[in-house]
């Protein structure tokens, strides 16, 4: 088990942050927030994934005017993405969002305090939101580039102001689009606050490279028990932003009550079609809440003692033809067209499978 950092806990819209409160996954909107309609079905489809926070940006007067209705309906609690203008962040904060994300460096010291003053009347948290791209040019000037010591001394410095203030239910992000950058970052910063952690790799790019560098930097920290809360920054959709940071969890053993299906790359041993058996297995368990494990491997190889090892195993035995274990039993034996169906069947008939 993995032991996670201790910070204080901070509440976003009813949902704990840091603490002993679970790592949550978040993701941000990326349709115009005028569009109600439009922004409100993203963000269903992406509680429907398992999203527990959704951030949306807020750039125009008329954008936090709509935010009132997005929030009212929204499924999950709403993070005001507010940049320059922090007036935008009042009235997101007013409009009932639980969460006003300021990046400090482009918002002046007694406008600040405004925002605060709002948070404060409304219940609602803070996101101090450092960036590798937008530092202040005061700590630009003293580090000549965006360091880690750069970005965590920005840091330092607004969580004092906010503090001066007198509020702390704020969390913080120190992100930079370098994964070397941000983890050492964000291992700095865990030494010198205890105030919940918001992870990622800012700007991480593409799909696939973005979620290579996604896994790497949130799980390398994850898995030194730094981080309170995530967002996969993709250049893609947003649902594939929460599959994936829910994916890292999992991984690492930090999201309870999931499904994990472990399957070979298979080769030519293979007697059944473990890709197409796992990713329709991967798809159907996505939003089934047991602790289960299911092996899905090609051959005897190693089939036998990963199934043994499973809640539910399944390898190629012949040609066409899979053996499937329960709890580490052999239960029965199936044809390869029936291997999926048969692992549901038996995960939504077995009680104790939880």
């Amino acid at each position: 088990m993995i032991q996670r950092q201790v910070t204080r806990q901070i509440n976003v819209g009813g949902i704990g942050i840091g603490g002993d409160s679970p790592i949550t996954v978040q993701t941000m909107t990326n349709s115009n927030t005028e569009d109600i309609d439009a922004t409100l079905r993203q963000i269903q489809d992406s509680a429907n994934a398992g999203c527990d926070l959704i951030r949306v940006s807020c750039p125009t007067k008329v954008a936090t005017q709509a935010l009132h209705d997005i929030a009212k309906r929204s499924p999950v609690p709403i993070i005001a993405d507010i940049h320059f203008h922090y007036k935008r962040a009042i009235e997101a904060l007013d409009a009932m969002a639980a969460c006003a994300r300021i990046n400090p460096s482009n918002i002046s010291p007694s406008d600040i305090a405004e925002i605060v003053n709002a948070a404060r009347y409304n219940g609602a948290a803070i996101r101090i939101g450092i960036n590798s791209g937008s530092l202040e040019e005061s700590v630009l000037k003293k580090y000549g580039e965006p360091t880690a010591e750069a970005i965590v001394e920005s840091a330092v410095s607004h969580c004092h102001r906010l503090e001066d203030l007198g509020f702390t239910n704020f969390k913080v992000s120190v992100k930079s689009s370098d994964v070397r950058t941000m983890i050492a970052a964000y291992r700095r910063l865990s030494e010198e606050i205890d105030y919940p952690l918001h992870l990622g790799v800012t700007e991480a790019g593409p799909v696939v490279s973005g979620t290579i560098k996604s896994a790497i930097g949130i799980g390398a920290l994850l898995a030194d028990g730094i981080g309170d809360t995530i967002r996969v920054s993709l250049s893609g959709s947003i649902v594939d932003e929460v599959n994936t940071g829910r994916q890292i969890l999992k991984s690492l053993g930090l999201l309870a009550n999931c499904v994990n299906v472990v399957s070979c790359p298979t080769c030519a041993r293979s007697s059944i079609d473990v890709i197409r058996i796992a990713s329709a297995l991967e798809e159907h368990c996505s939003t089934i809440q047991k602790a289960v494990k299911i092996s899905v491997l090609g051959c005897v190889v190693n089939g036998i003692g990963e199934a043994k090892n499973a809640d539910i195993g399944v390898f190629g035995f012949t040609k066409g033809i899979a053996k499937v274990y329960v709890r580490g039993e052999e239960h029965t034996t199936v044809a390869n067209d029936h291997v999926a169906e048969t692992v549901l069947d038996i995960l939504r008939k077995s009680s104790d499978l939880q």
